[in-house]
């Protein structure tokens, strides 16, 4: 899976996806560091990428359904973690393959102790814990 990575999580984060199988890119080595989410969600939309980022305003379905993207990761990132924290965290998220593997079409909200995915089914939504 190809990573977009937001510019609010640490440069380490792009490191531990490459050392999962993973490839990732990072906004700021593609000179959107500063872009407005739109701009990056359009971005990891085109090219199909999965959307790694801290920033709770991709979590709302209406303005990115998740079925239009190769997947949204957001991390619950409490505001005074280190970085050695948001690692961790993505750590025991990428331990779960079997949930890494759902993230196309999929909205994944990462906590500590949880992953809520949430994503359009046959009812027109679906929501599991793991």
């Amino acid at each position: 899976m190809h990573f977009l990575i937001d510019a609010d999580l640490p440069r380490s984060v792009g490191d531990l996806l490459r050392s999962h199988g993973h490839e990732a890119t990072d906004v700021r080595d593609i000179g959107m560091r500063s872009a407005l989410d739109t701009t990056i969600a359009q971005h990891a939309q085109r090219e199909g990428w999965c959307l790694l980022t801290g920033d709770f305003d991709f979590s709302d379905i209406r303005s990115y359904p998740p079925a239009d993207y190769a997947g949204i990761v957001v991390l619950v990132i409490p505001p005074t973690v280190t970085s050695l924290y948001i690692t961790q965290l993505l750590e025991r998220f990428l331990q779960q393959s079997d949930v890494v593997e759902q993230l196309p079409g999929k909205l994944a909200i990462v906590e500590a102790g949880r992953v809520r995915l949430r994503g359009a089914g046959a009812s027109g939504n679906e929501s599991s814990e793991h």
